[in-house]
């Protein structure tokens, strides 16, 4: 029996390493997030971190304006679980004193830290202690002979920019490289990936930089991530989002399910209602979707409100429940299990996803997080 032809096929690229994660190389799209506390509170950023880990991001990114930043991050990798990107601009200082401290990869602009021989010290010190770079690109922060060349920000010239950026370090012998090219517009973003990519073979981190509220950048981050990812145009993803940072990392998890590219936690199915509904659908659907949001397992679970699609859904779904006249039916498997009454199908309904999960983890300890092997 044939295999089935990949949906969205992954541009190839060399495998790089972020302390334990892989990135690239056909390796699974790593969700990664920023920490939004000042980084020298150290008890502040933990807590933060700790929060994203249980949200299921791989990779932490953390600011370093300061030298109490730098060093900060010694005492924060004790406590945390993922591996710690420092966020450098201006300072090489800085970056030294971050990959003492234990930094697993640097975010930096190679063009704004100094002279080559600073350079070539962060570089030689990134090599020493297997530290990753990642060349990041903004449009916000484009060197200012590109703009004075091409007159605006152009996906030509924040291409131009990184490729300048990727030879500095090349040119130093340092080839542990991500790259990045970020726009706050949807349309540049996706060209600039699409123009470089034939022109280098390092994975690529990818998002709609500035994207906005929770609501509307959820939405131009879904937007511009479902182009980048269906044409194989993103190793690792952050949805940059004015909102609490596990919430980037719940949304980016939401774009890879949507997309089949991910098979940890749920994937949640609920119609919209209509005239037919005869429970308080809404109600119940946002019970379940909450109640179920520290579950892991790589299930899908259906909440229908009316006869007409409802009973069909559900029974595709692993579980699902087809509600009625102030009741609800529960599929397992395409079979039902029982029915109850409406103030107890929340209830029912997380008893039987959390059997199936623990029955899952049971079989296949591997099931209940699919993507953390490397």
């Amino acid at each position: 029996m044939s295999q089935k032809p990949e949906l969205y096929p992954r541009r190839r690229t060399r495998a790089i390493r972020v302390g334990s994660v892989v990135i690239g190389g056909g390796a699974p799209v790593v969700v990664q997030s920023m920490t939004k506390t000042r980084t020298a509170d150290v008890r502040a950023t933990v807590a933060q971190i700790k929060r994203l880990e249980r949200a299921g991001c791989r990779l932490v990114r953390v600011a370093v304006p300061g030298k109490d930043d730098a060093l900060a991050i010694r005492e924060i990798k004790k406590r945390i679980s993922i591996p710690l990107i420092a966020d450098i601009h201006f300072n090489p200082r800085l970056a030294i004193l971050a990959l003492e401290a234990g930094a697993d990869g640097l975010r930096i602009n190679p063009g704004t830290i100094g002279s080559r021989e600073k350079l070539k010290e962060v570089v030689r010190l990134a090599a020493e202690r297997k530290a990753a770079i990642r060349v990041g690109v903004n449009s916000g922060s484009l060197e200012k002979d590109l703009l004075v060349r091409y007159g605006q920000v152009t996906a030509e010239a924040l291409v131009e920019s990184a490729l300048g950026q990727v030879r500095q370090l090349e040119d130093l012998g340092f080839h542990e490289i991500k790259i990045s090219l970020k726009a706050s517009d949807i349309r540049r973003t996706v060209e600039a990936y699409r123009l470089l990519a034939d022109r280098v073979d390092y994975p690529f981190h990818a998002g709609i930089t500035e994207a906005g509220t929770l609501l509307r950048g959820s939405i131009k981050s879904a937007a511009g991530l479902a182009l980048l990812l269906s044409q194989g145009l993103a190793d690792t993803i952050r949805v940059s989002l004015t909102a609490p940072p596990e919430r980037e990392v719940e949304v980016a998890y939401e774009i890879l399910r949507s997309l089949g590219l991910e098979s940890r936690g749920i994937n949640f199915i609920s119609c919209p209602g209509c005239g037919r509904t005869e429970v308080d659908l809404r109600k119940i659907a946002t019970e379940v979707e909450k109640k179920l949001a520290g579950i892991t397992a790589g299930l899908t679970v259906a909440v229908m409100g009316c006869p007409v699609n409802g009973p069909g859904e559900a029974r595709e779904a692993d579980i699902g429940v087809a509600c009625g006249r102030e009741a609800g039916v529960i599929f397992k498997r395409g079979l039902v299990v029982k029915r109850v009454p409406e103030p107890e199908i929340v209830a029912a309904l997380v008893r039987e996803v959390e059997a199936m999960a623990r029955e899952l983890e049971k079989m296949d300890p591997d099931v209940i997080d699919k993507g953390e092997k490397e």
